[in-house]
């Protein structure tokens, strides 16, 4: 593509079977995460039923290669060994032409959605001990972000956060949308934003993260995505980010970072015009009144970074959304992975924009945030 740094900000482990049943207290019981082998595919089991299956985990590029043989159930015998053995993932890097990564977990998303707070504390508590040691055995190229679970219990939230940095993982990841009846401009979340942002943790806003309360389809005790789900998944972050902005969140605390995570662009073209004018004209609906002139997409500009991955449209309006805040990510090694075709995708998606923008996009604002030495070491 060019000469750039290329750092993905969104890409993925896959967690090994053993890694919850090794580490959690066996109090648990049941309800400690594990790999049952099943015909016809393996299936994550927690609290007596089935959570996951790992065929999204085991298709990095098959979209391209083999995109008939994409499955969505699999075994961990499928899983590349780069998603759970840290020399690996390094080695599919180079295959990919991309110098360094920000990890995020696979089973680990949905199992935010847990009801019960204390199994679901311990579930990433224990994930985010692997991952810590995961990320160690190259921590200038690969930087862990930390799960985080505030429901119920702001302090315990910003305890395990702090515990995560003194482990070296580099941000923290909360529901893209907290739990039903909970809204994050609300007080009670005050304290966390400041110890992220004392901290200097940006925070993950990521797919598939959700505690909200809705209807689900079920099929054998699973929960099942619908089409509607994945296409309308932005749905969430834009609910979110609206009340961090128009509650006043970002400014009562102008330094913290929140990412927005594999939602893709396109969608803030509207929805930045659309918190503007309802600030504007809707003050009896967007009633928490700012101390400055600034409008709420300036704050989106100063405070919200957005992680995609084959967005060309929302790159052709960049300067709407702001070039410093936009992180490309590979999602390796999801079946929507560019993998190995990062670079072909970069190039056809940045055609035509400036080298220096480029250099920000594709790892300049993510070796910022993440803090990646500039030596590309």
């Amino acid at each position: 593509m060019t000469s750039s740094r290329i750092i993905s900000s969104d890409s993925h482990v896959v967690e090994p079977p053993n890694l919850w049943t090794d580490r959690m207290d066996a109090k648990f019981g049941d309800g400690i995460p594990h790999l049952e082998r099943d015909d016809p595919y393996d299936q994550w089991i927690c609290e007596g039923r089935s959570v996951s299956t790992l065929g999204a985990f085991t298709s990095a590029g098959k979209r391209f290669s083999k995109p008939d043989t994409i499955q969505l159930e699999g075994s961990f015998a499928e899983v590349p060994p780069g998603g759970y053995d840290p020399d690996a993932h390094i080695k599919d890097l180079a295959i990919d032409g991309v110098d360094a990564d920000v990890l995020y977990p696979s089973v680990g998303l949905g199992l935010f959605g847990i009801s019960n707070t204390s199994l679901c504390r311990g579930i990433l508590s224990a994930y985010n001990d692997w991952l810590a040691e995961f990320c160690s055995a190259h921590p200038k190229l690969l930087k862990g972000i930390a799960a985080i679970l505030l429901e119920d219990d702001i302090p315990a939230g910003i305890a395990e956060m702090k515990r995560a940095a003194d482990k070296g993982l580099s941000g923290a990841m909360i529901s893209v949308y907290p739990g039903q009846g909970y809204f994050y401009d609300e007080p009670m979340y005050d304290p966390f934003w400041a110890a992220a942002q004392e901290l200097n943790m940006p925070l993950s806003l990521h797919v598939g993260t959700g505690r909200m309360g809705r209807a689900q389809l079920v099929e054998d005790g699973r929960v099942v995505q619908t089409g509607a789900d994945r296409s309308n998944s932005d749905h969430w972050v834009r609910m979110s980010l609206s009340h961090l902005v128009l509650g006043g969140v970002f400014e009562r605390f102008p330094e913290l970072k929140v990412i927005n995570v594999e939602h893709e662009l396109s969608w803030m073209l509207y929805w930045l015009r659309r918190m503007d004018l309802t600030y504007v004209e809707r003050t009896t609906q967007a009633t928490y009144r700012f101390s400055s002139d600034m409008l709420p997409s300036d704050f989106v500009r100063r405070n919200v970074y957005h992680a995609f991955q084959e967005d060309a449209i929302g790159i052709q309006h960049r300067d709407m959304i702001g070039v410093t805040q936009l992180l490309w990510a590979s999602d390796y090694p999801h079946a929507e992975a560019t993998f190995p075709e990062s670079q072909r995708i970069l190039s056809e998606i940045l055609e035509g924009v400036p080298q220096d923008e480029q250099d920000l996009i594709v790892g300049g604002n993510c070796a910022r945030i993440y803090g990646f030495d500039s030596n590309g070491s």
